[in-house]
Order: structure tokens, then sequence, then C-alpha cells
């Protein structure tokens, strides 16, 4: 009699050491469900996880349970599993058919199975805690990196929302700033769906959420799409969702949220923490960020105007004064066999420091920004054909184009700088263009005009140069008497000729 429960006890043990050596967890709560069923005998085990957090273990059971009895035809047994002092779920026996019910000793059993899958699970909790502590670090590091480096300026919300969305296992990451009538509006986002319906969306002034949100509170929702606090038009589509304030040195920079579907898995106080500590860390980054590239255009704005004061202070003034030199040798008696050579290198002189003056206005245009002025918006038009061309055209100004002439016209003569330019690129055997923009000149009948000149090299099909009609920028320009054109320049090349009053 005393010697029956050894094997039993052997059996007990070889389950424990068992479960106890594997690292997979829903292979060592299968060998407890398992030996549960073989050690008692019963017709069916199962291991049933009522946390939402243990979700993927849940409902583990013996491969053939068969259907769970009635409480009147078969007993049944249960267990509590707990992880520490919190219950998570239980340890169930079902039907012995013909062994009558079970016993104490099979309920002893049982606990110590339990016990295991209580020890284990709580392992793998603490596993898995540590590495998602350490995903987010490192995720958290990924983004200050990015964010401090050239790669990672062009979009810095865009990389704090992608690599938080992947960190939480969230269905969208969503950068929300505040609006100037006092709510939110989302700026950024990023899901494996379209994100361009829910950029816009916007949480309505005086909602609760923004009160805790433009306070520096976190706010941490069960269901985003029943919640009365949240008032966006595409909440219906999340379940559980996170919103952390982006805050630095006391400054709120905007709002990190982090939806998943509805029905998913609710976040973890654990998850809400490093969540938490991960938007701190990405809100900091972003204000560094910012600084460097502040830093970095005050540095480009600097030696921009170190180089066009240079320009004007050396080169400008070296060139005036050579080319009055060369003026007054012209009237010097005796010139007369160099006058032309001597004309030409005034006019060249004169190109030369018109040019210059060109680079260093150009120099003065903030290089983050769109220019403004018709000037600026020349030059950008002239690197834009550069890129398609392969090389830079040559571009002079006359007269005070960037207060003269005014709005619509400039706009109507960038069109038609534009089209010169596409016909010239069109061409492909073109070598040189110049661009000349002429605010001062007169129009036939006396009024203020604008001229724009646009010349290439390149022939057309038959080999042959061309001129371009000139086309007027109104109705009224194009009865001018000057609407006319010169013929080509010598040697063959294409211009086109633009003109309006101003």
């Amino acid at each position: 009699m005393t010697a029956q429960p050894a094997p039993r006890l052997t059996r007990l043990l070889e389950a424990l050491l068992g479960a106890g050596t594997d690292l997979d967890l829903r292979t060592v709560l299968r060998r407890i469900v398992d030996g549960a069923a073989e050690l008692t005998g019963a017709g069916g085990a199962a291991l049933v996880v009522t946390d939402p957090r243990e979700g993927g273990i849940a409902g583990i059971r013996t491969p053939d349970p068969g259907p769970e009895p009635a409480p009147q035809t078969a007993p049944l047994l249960r267990v509590p599993v707990h992880v520490r002092d919190e219950e998570i779920g239980e340890l169930r026996l079902t039907g012995r058919p013909g062994s009558g019910p079970f016993t104490a000793e099979d309920e002893q059993v049982l606990r110590v199975l339990a016990a295991q899958a209580g020890i284990s699970i709580g392992s793998a909790r603490l596993y898995e805690t540590a590495r998602q502590r350490e995903r987010w670090i490192e995720g958290a590091a990924a983004v200050t990196t990015a964010l401090l480096t050239e790669e990672g300026t062009d979009d810095a919300l865009t990389t704090v929302a992608e690599r938080a969305r992947m960190l939480a296992d969230a269905s969208a990451g969503v950068i929300l700033h505040p609006t100037a009538e006092g709510g939110m509006e989302i700026v950024t986002a990023s899901t494996p769906d379209d994100p361009d319906d829910m950029v816009g969306a916007t949480i309505a002034p005086g909602s609760p959420v923004l009160e805790q949100l433009l306070g520096g509170e976190p706010v941490f929702l069960d269901d985003s799409a029943t919640d009365p606090r949240m008032t966006t038009r595409v909440r219906h589509r999340f379940g559980p969702s996170m919103m952390l304030p982006l805050q630095a040195s006391g400054r709120l920079i905007g709002t990190l949220a982090l939806p998943r579907r509805r029905g998913g898995r609710p976040y973890t106080d654990v998850e809400r923490l490093l969540a938490t500590q991960f938007a701190s860390q990405a809100a900091l980054a972003l204000v560094l960020a910012d600084a460097r590239r502040g830093r970095e255009r005050l540095a480009v704005y600097e030696d921009r105007d170190r180089i066009a004061r240079d320009l004007h202070d050396l080169v400008v003034q070296r060139l005036f004064a050579t080319g009055m030199m060369l003026e007054s040798t012209r009237r010097r008696p005796g010139a007369r066999e160099v006058d032309d050579i001597l004309r030409q290198a005034v006019d060249e002189l004169r190109s030369t420091v018109r040019d210059v003056r060109t680079t260093i206005l150009a120099l003065q245009q903030p290089p983050a920004e769109p220019p403004t002025g018709l000037r600026g918006r020349v030059l950008r038009e002239t690197a834009a054909a550069a890129a398609r061309l392969g090389f830079a055209p040559s571009a002079r100004f006359l007269g005070a184009v960037d207060t003269r002439v005014p709005g619509p016209v400039a706009d109507r003569l960038i069109t038609a700088l534009r089209h010169a330019l596409a016909e010239a690129c069109a061409r492909g055997n073109v070598s040189r263009v110049e661009i000349a923009v002429d605010a001062a000149a007169p129009l036939a009948d006396g009024r203020a005009g604008v001229r724009l000149t646009v010349f290439d090299d390149g022939t057309d099909g038959d080999g042959a140069g061309g001129v371009a009609p000139e086309g007027g920028g109104t109705d009224e320009s194009a009865a001018d008497a000057d609407a006319g054109v010169g013929g080509g320049r010598p040697g063959g090349g294409t211009t086109v000729t633009w003109w309006s009053p101003l």
C-alpha cells in the first residue's frame, strides 16, 4: 500500500522538471495540462486564463478533452492559478468516467501543477517586461539619433509617430498639435492604412481630454469609439488608446496618440509607463533637433552675409574701378585703334558687375524659404532648369525688378520663363542659355514696362535657329508698337521675348 504513491510522485516530479527546463511558455503550460490529465486520470484538462494580458495562452487544453460534462453527470475539479497574489485563471479537470470523483490527493497534485503554471507565467511576464523595456529604450535612442543627424531632419514628427506605433504594437501612431481655436489637430499619422484621411481630424475645443493633455497629463482610453471624451471623426475605428503629451522644458510641443483597433488588447500598466517615458524622450529630442537646425540656419545666414559682403566690398568695387580706368583710357588721344576692344571690355565688366550683384541678392534670400521677389523667383527657375540642361543659365536684371514689377505681372513673367526654358530643354542641343529681365526699358508709347528675353544657342530639328514670337502680358500690351521681335543672333539660336506694361 505504501509503495503505490511513489510512481505517481515520480511522474509529478518529472512533469515539474520538464516544465522547468523549457523556455517556451506555451510548451511549458501544455506539459502542465497534459501532466494534470495523466496524473489524475481525468478525461480532460484545461488551463483557462481570464487575465486579458495573457490572451495568447488562454484556453490551453489536452489534445482531445471531449465535451465538458455537466455537473450532474461527471465531476469537475478547479484550482486557481496565481501569479504572486493575483489570480489570473484556473486549471480544470473534467470527467473521470468509471473512476469515481476526484480525491483530495488529485486536488493536491492539481494545486502543485497550478502553482508551477503561475510561476511559469510570472517568469514569462518578467522576461517580457524586460524585453519591452529594452525595445522601448532602444527605440527612444534610435529616434533621438535619427532626429539629431542629417537623416532625421526631413520629417521628425513622422519618425516619432512611426517608431512609437511599432513599439506599442498599435494600429496607428498620430501626432496632434494645438490649434488657434483651442483644440488639437492631427498633423502626422503613421498607419499601415491610408493616413491621409486621418490628417486634419481635430479634437474639439473644450474636450475633457484636452484639459488633461494641455495640462501635461497623459490620457488612457479603454475604447476610443465609445468614450464620450473623444470627438475626432476617426475615433470609431479604434479601441484602447494612449494619448501622451510631448512636453519638454515646460513647453507642450504636441500629443502622441497610439490607438489600437477596436477589440484590441488593452494596454498594460508597464506599456503605459514605457510609452510615457518614450514620449518625454522624443519631445526632448524634437526640441534639440529644432534648436540644432536653427543654429545651422543661422550659420548659413551668417556665412551667406559674409560672402555677400566680400563680393560687394572686393569684387564689385575692383570691377567698377577697372571699368572706370578703361573708360578714361578710351577718351585719351591715340586710343582710337583700340576703341572697339576697350568698348567690349567695358561691356563685359558691366555685365560681370550685374551678375555679381545678382548673386549677392540671391545670397540674401533665406535658403529654407521660397523666394518672394521676382529676382529670387527667376533665379529659382534657372536653378531648376540647370538640373535638366546640365549647366546653369545666366541671368541679368536691369532696373528695380523686385519693387517695380507688380505681383500679377511677375506671375505671368514667370509662366513665360518656364515655357521658354522648357522649350530650350526640349531642343537637346543647347549649350548656352541667357536670361534678361529689364524693368527699366519703356514701351514704344512711353509707358513703363518689363521685358523678359530668353536666348539659347540651340537649333530646331532642321538645324536652323529661330526667333519665337513675342507675347504680351495683356491684351492692352499686345497693341503696342513695341510688339515686334528683332532677328535672331548671329550664328543661329532661338530668342523668346515677352513684355508687359507695368
